[in-house]
């Protein structure tokens, strides 16, 4: 309680600075709750100031507030009498603006936190009969949330330098080692997306989101790769099989000390760090995956680049329950969930979902295959297809279409295709004259530039090979 009673002499200071700071209380105000003072005289007053600038936009004299107390019929002959003699002694100050605001946030903040605690022991002692246990996460996080955020707005008209700098600015993006995935994304995925693979089953989800995990942390990213659908090992084996250059079979049969040399080449080549964690299928949701990167922060410092979700569809949804809801909001709220935990961990996030029955028989598959829920694609930030059939298998190949991209413009490059190997569970690039899709609308080899400009010739009619 100490730490509260040395907030005593502020809380007098930010009444006398609502009362005659218009600056600061036109900034400080909306975030300001009556619940974050103490005692019925201070509530009293924050109160009586705040509806008269609420009502009248300027505001109130002492006189003003003095005539409202008196036409109060809440409050006893006691409580006007202790809430008069507050209100004679609010007066003019001179202080830093700056100082005030920032000390007020935090004054804010930690009120909001002891009357989070206070709420949460009510609830655990069953004193407060709505509330379950289960939402005492949310009141804390709530809480820990507060501040006082002054943007309203974009000045279309006096912020033209800033918006200028925004144009030129280059986001940092996290590549891929695909030449159409990084031509598709104009150079990898950028933080605070959700991008969703679409392919029926066995086609190659998690193929994918295993290839491109290893050829993150071969970048030397941080790579978080969370599975709700096979174990923990499995998804290991998977990466193992990509990095060693290796087949799932011989991973099998090698002996411990080639599988040793191996594991040293890779880490001596291998920057990034690769964290696998397995959830009971329909178990888990976004405050499951906030509490393990709050985990993984406190216990091991680690800070993911890029999560990895498989798959999206499995997931449970935290605001929901399944069962008397539709899937269309069940699944656009799961997918909701993840696009606001990639902006809150400044992280883009990778999963995929099914297609519908019709969609995995078609080899031309787009939007309205998206099983369970079309709010998923309204969701998504970037949203592409892989596409099988017989031939492409017997090819070693795949075929990728886009379906919604707000990185780019999703009618050039719109389809292509990738060599798949399967045994080592890899993507890679086929040479360019693979590339001959009719439903393509694939660039030139004239429109085509890498980051460090126009592209030989040659470059688009030699295999690339697997990126080990």
């Amino acid at each position: 309680m100490a730490a509260l009673n040395s907030n005593d002499r502020f809380e007098k200071t930010l009444l006398s600075n609502l009362v005659y700071n218009e600056d600061f209380t036109r900034k400080a105000l909306p975030f300001i709750k009556e619940d974050y003072f103490k005692s019925k005289e201070e509530i009293v007053l924050f109160n009586i100031i705040k509806n008269f600038v609420v009502k009248y936009n300027n505001l109130p004299s002492k006189e003003t507030i003095l005539i409202e107390l008196s036409n109060l019929k809440s409050i006893t002959e006691e409580e006007f009498k202790v809430t008069k003699s507050l209100l004679n002694e609010l007066n003019a100050e001179t202080v830093d603006l700056q100082w005030l605001i920032d000390t007020t946030e935090k004054f804010c903040k930690d009120r909001a936190v002891y009357n989070a605690v206070l709420s949460g022991i009510k609830i655990i002692d069953g004193k407060d009969k709505k509330q379950t246990p289960e939402a005492i996460p949310h009141i804390l996080s709530e809480a820990l949330a507060v501040s006082f955020d002054n943007h309203i707005g974009h000045d279309y008209l006096n912020q033209t330098d800033d918006r200028f700098e925004y144009y030129h600015r280059e986001e940092e993006r996290i590549k891929f080692d695909l030449t159409y995935f990084n031509r598709i994304t104009k150079g990898g995925l950028p933080p605070k997306t959700l991008n969703v693979a679409l392919a029926g089953t066995g086609v190659g989800k998690s193929l994918f989101m295993c290839h491109v995990a290893s050829s993150m942390i071969s970048q030397g990213k941080n790579v978080l790769y969370i599975t709700l659908e096979m174990a923990e090992e499995r998804i290991a084996e998977r990466i193992d099989a990509n990095l060693l250059d290796v087949t799932i079979d011989e991973l099998y049969e090698m002996p411990k000390s080639l599988y040793d040399n191996k594991i040293s080449k890779l880490q001596s080549r291998v920057n990034g760090q690769l964290i696998i964690k397995e959830y009971p299928t329909a178990s888990a949701h976004a405050g499951h995956f906030k509490g393990l990167l709050d985990e993984l922060s406190l216990k091991k410092s680690f800070k993911p680049n890029i999560v990895f979700i498989d798959y999206l569809n499995i997931c449970s949804s935290s605001r929901f329950k399944g069962g008397n809801i539709s899937s269309y909001f069940y699944i656009k709220a799961i997918a909701e969930e993840l696009r606001g935990l990639a902006v809150q961990y400044d992280v883009p996030i990778v999963s995929a979902t099914q297609t519908t029955r019709s969609g995995f028989m078609s080899s031309d598959i787009g939007l309205e295959d998206t099983s369970e829920s079309f709010g998923l694609p309204a969701t998504a930030d970037f949203m592409f297809a892989l596409i099988s059939n017989e031939e492409l298998e017997q090819l070693g190949q795949m075929k990728v279409k886009q379906l919604k991209n707000r990185y780019n413009d999703p009618a050039i490059n719109r389809a292509f295709i990738l060599g798949v190997d399967r045994a080592k569970m890899r993507l890679y690039d086929v040479e360019q004259s693979a590339q001959n899709l009719s439903d393509g609308n694939q660039e030139s080899k004239e429109q085509i530039e890498s980051p460090s400009g126009p592209q030989p010739a040659d470059a688009y009619d030699k295999f690339s090979g697997f990126k080990i």
